[in-house]
């Protein structure tokens, strides 16, 4: 057998990304090509919530200064602040290329979010965006009930999943990405709503997977708030499901790091642990390792590259290089970090086997 060495991914995108505000921002943003990636999806959960043209519009420009040659595509947070109007005007002019849909509740800076147990006054806003050919892009998760246990962060994804089914029904038209996809339940879910799939279909519904959900499992994080993250990670044979969707080709499975940089500080305290793991800076080489385990490394292109620009549709970017990695040994450093805040990456102090290149 042929030893690869090195692999040319092309136009790498990562559509699901937070980039944060102030110095955590000025910090995080250079490290998404550092980490090999091209093209980035911008969650808008900021404080304040992204819910105005102007705002987004800002927030882009404060990325593209950071970071020149990335191209930054951008959302909405789905919330009563959102109309018809608004997000007619913001196709118009190419503003955002979707709409989050974050559950009140359920992770970070999530509390102006929705009740998703009833859709049906958000249903203009699905209507505008199935019109614009725009994504809706859903945390897959019920919040928890009042007075029961019915629902907790283990099965809270898979209490979700039929609110999924039932909006692609009522929307077969509009673009649903199910965000970071933790469990069997979640998996079988976006292939049985792919059932039928040939090769030139039109993807409409479709799952992202993080790097971190590749390898964690529920051991993982209980007592390490490292590894802490909402959805949490769950057993070991949904984490090998992820790694079989990931893994397997299909367009409709594709990467979106959440890559959720918090300081050292939230990450460590003892009430309220910060729910995110920052990957952003070595995200393709935390791929590469588990696709190169599992003897799929022919397949890595269609989940960094080829599933999520197609889906999303990108046609301009703003690098003109192409991303490779290259066979070379390194350990990810315990920390990243200025003057004014630290971060811990994922997998601190290990050794990966792949670096990012980017060639003419």
């Amino acid at each position: 057998m042929i030893e690869i060495t090195e692999i040319e991914l092309g136009v790498t995108a990562d559509m699901h990304v937070h980039l944060r505000e102030g110095k955590m921002m000025e910090l995080i943003t250079p490290t998404v090509r550092e980490g090999g990636v091209a093209v980035a999806y911008i969650m808008p959960n900021l404080v304040p919530p992204i819910t105005t043209i102007d705002k987004v519009v800002e927030y882009k420009k404060q990325l593209e200064a950071l970071s020149p040659t990335t191209t930054f595509l951008m959302s909405f947070y789905l919330s009563k602040d959102l109309s018809p109007e608004l997000i007619n005007e913001a196709a118009k002019i190419g503003a955002i290329q979707g709409v989050k849909c974050y559950p009140a509740g359920v992770t970070t800076n999530s509390a102006h979010g929705v009740d998703p147990n009833d859709f049906t006054a958000f249903y203009p806003i699905f209507e505008a965006l199935e019109a614009n050919n725009l994504v809706l892009n859903i945390h897959g998760e019920s919040p928890p009930k009042k007075d029961s246990d019915d629902i907790h962060i283990l099965n809270a994804e898979s209490k979700f999943l039929p609110i999924l089914s039932k909006l692609h029904s009522d929307f077969p038209n509009l673009k649903i990405i199910l965000e970071h996809c933790t469990s069997q339940d979640a998996v079988e879910a976006i292939e049985k709503l792919n059932a039928g799939y040939k090769d030139g279909d039109k993807v409409t519904v479709a799952g992202t997977i993080t790097a971190h959900h590749l390898s964690l499992t529920i051991d993982s994080w209980a007592g390490n708030p490292i590894n802490f993250c909402k959805p949490v990670a769950k057993f070991p044979s949904d984490r090998n499901h992820l790694v079989k969707a990931a893994t397997s080709g299909k367009p409709y499975f594709f990467f979106g790091s959440d890559s959720a940089p918090h300081p050292i500080e939230g990450k460590a305290r003892h009430t309220g642990v910060c729910a995110g793991i920052y990957t952003q800076k070595y995200a393709l080489s935390y791929v590469a390792e588990v696709f190169e385990k599992n003897n799929k490394l022919e397949n890595l292109k269609t989940f960094v590259t080829d599933a999520g620009v197609s889906f999303y549709e990108v046609k301009d970017v703003k690098c003109s290089d192409k991303c490779w990695l290259v066979k070379d040994k390194f350990n990810v450093p315990e920390v990243i970090s200025s003057k004014d805040v630290t971060v811990v990456p994922f997998k601190a102090g290990d050794e990966l086997q792949w670096k990012v290149e980017w060639r003419k």
